[in-house]
């Protein structure tokens, strides 16, 4: 088991002189994800969002339950720059022992296309392969969160579509505006007040996993994510978020800390 990120988005060649810029110092976020009333995760996220360019790491682990029959980590990353209100990714890196095996993948996108450099373990054995057609104008989960974040920034909406390829999968993910919100008090977080509400969907296309009932995987997942302005100056960032799993039923995940200016997260031995 591999607990999904929030994956929510035609990725353009990547024009040389654009790579170089650089994004502001990253916003440093943790969260801790419940399911049956159980912790079941950990999750540090650091957003650096400029202008002209961004970076996303993602870092998480199991806790308690599930993490004794799911023992797993996995740090997950990717920079990439605008082209106009479009991210275009530059590489996608995601690294992870589960179940006390090795994960690894790296995507490039050379002419805006993904393009796996490595992938631990070989796909072959493993997901059918995901179709040359599916991958094309697609782009990763963290890009497409991007794309989200900087919708929500500049039209307080957060109506987009997109298609992803993480490597093994491709998945079509979809949000819509429901409205503000006011988030109550609660102990499992530090976050309370109004939030814009962005419901979602996400259907996985192909790259289904070999012997799995491929009806139940083709069966889409739905979740909210609740984005607040909780720095000033920064973009509205996910607060809270609530998602269904194929592996627990439906999950929440709670804003616990922010600190601005920290460096990347890494991911702790577990």
């Amino acid at each position: 088991m591999r607990p999904a990120p929030l994956a929510v988005i035609g990725v353009l060649a990547l024009a040389s002189s654009a790579a170089l810029a650089a994004p502001p110092a990253a916003l440093h976020l943790a969260y801790d994800t419940y399911a049956t009333g159980l912790q079941v995760a950990e999750v540090q996220a650091a957003f650096a969002l400029g202008p002209d360019a961004y970076q996303i790491q993602i870092a998480y682990h199991t806790t308690g339950l599930i993490g004794f029959f799911f023992r797993g980590h996995q740090r997950d990353s990717v920079d990439g720059v605008w082209q106009g209100d479009r991210p275009a990714p530059h590489e996608f890196e995601g690294t992870g022992v589960w179940r006390g095996h090795n994960r690894m993948t790296v995507i490039d996108y050379p002419d805006g296309e993904p393009t796996i450099r490595d992938l631990v373990p070989p796909n072959a054995n493993e997901r059918q392969p995901v179709p040359p057609a599916l991958r094309a104008h697609s782009m990763d989960t963290l890009s497409a969160l991007a794309l989200l974040i900087r919708r929500v920034a500049d039209t307080s909406h957060c109506d987009v579509a997109v298609h992803t390829f993480d490597g093994r999968r491709a998945t079509e993910i979809a949000a819509h505006t429901v409205g503000w919100e006011m988030l109550g008090r609660t102990s499992r977080s530090i976050f309370s007040g109004p939030a814009l509400r962005c419901d979602f969907d996400g259907r996985m296309l192909a790259g289904f996993k070999l012997g799995d009932d491929r009806q139940a995987d083709r069966k889409p997942l739905h979740g909210s994510a609740w984005f607040a302005a909780v720095v000033p100056g920064e973009p509205p960032l996910p607060v809270r978020m609530q998602f269904q799993t194929r592996w627990f039923g439906e999950a929440t995940m709670y804003l616990t800390a922010i600190r601005p200016g920290e460096p990347p997260p890494q991911v702790a031995e577990h």
